[in-house]
């Protein structure tokens, strides 16, 4: 049994000698792969080669003949079945099975092919989904934690509308302003006096 690479050319050399007393002429030389539990189910035909070539009496001729078996049928095995066409200057026409074997096309592992791209691709896809999920998972964290709160200043009054509060809540506000800014009341003196205006 012989192997093949598949996606790569496969190249014969046929010898054809004329062992008779006229000219033959070659027509062509064909090849096909045939299922292997039988041979009259063809799985892929070759293109023949067209010849047109005239053999004396007792005479040889060598052929090369090439094709390339389809990367996608590479790791099983098929019946190879090269034929080689000829006829004699009466018209007679005749056809030899110069090959009939069983072949393995063998798959080829120098090179990247179609599904370990894929796998590849796939990997990396699936890599960066997970960098990304990691990357939401830990914003969302971030937003759940409550922000630190931080009080701002209120020195600069332009820009706050205080025109909505009512004249006595203002009046109470900056009053209590005025106690919270005082440096010589303490806040047990601001509460004995209020209590004490209070009795009266």
């Amino acid at each position: 049994m012989s192997d093949f690479p598949a996606n790569n050319i496969v190249k014969f050399l046929l010898g054809f000698t004329n062992k008779g007393s006229e000219n033959f002429i070659v027509d062509s030389l064909d090849a096909s792969f045939r299922y292997p539990q039988d041979f009259q189910f063809y799985i892929q035909n070759f293109t023949a080669l067209q010849l047109g070539t005239e053999v004396p009496p007792q005479r040889q001729a060598t052929f090369e003949y090439s094709f390339i078996p389809a990367e996608p049928m590479g790791g099983r095995p098929f019946g190879l079945v090269i034929n080689l066409n000829y006829r004699d200057i009466s018209g007679n026409v005749f056809q030899d099975a110069v090959f009939n074997q069983t072949v393995t096309i063998t798959e080829r592992e120098d090179g990247l092919d179609g599904e370990t791209i894929f796998l590849y691709v796939f990997l990396s896809g699936l890599g960066l989904l997970l960098v990304v999920g990691l990357h939401q998972l830990l914003e969302s964290r971030k937003r759940r934690r409550p922000a630190p709160k931080v009080e701002m200043g209120t020195s600069n009054h332009n820009d706050v509308d205080m025109s909505w509060i009512p004249q006595e809540t203002l009046n109470q506000i900056m009053a209590s302003r005025r106690d919270k800014a005082s440096p010589r009341r303490s806040p047990r003196k601001r509460t004995q006096k209020r209590s004490a205006g209070s009795d009266e």
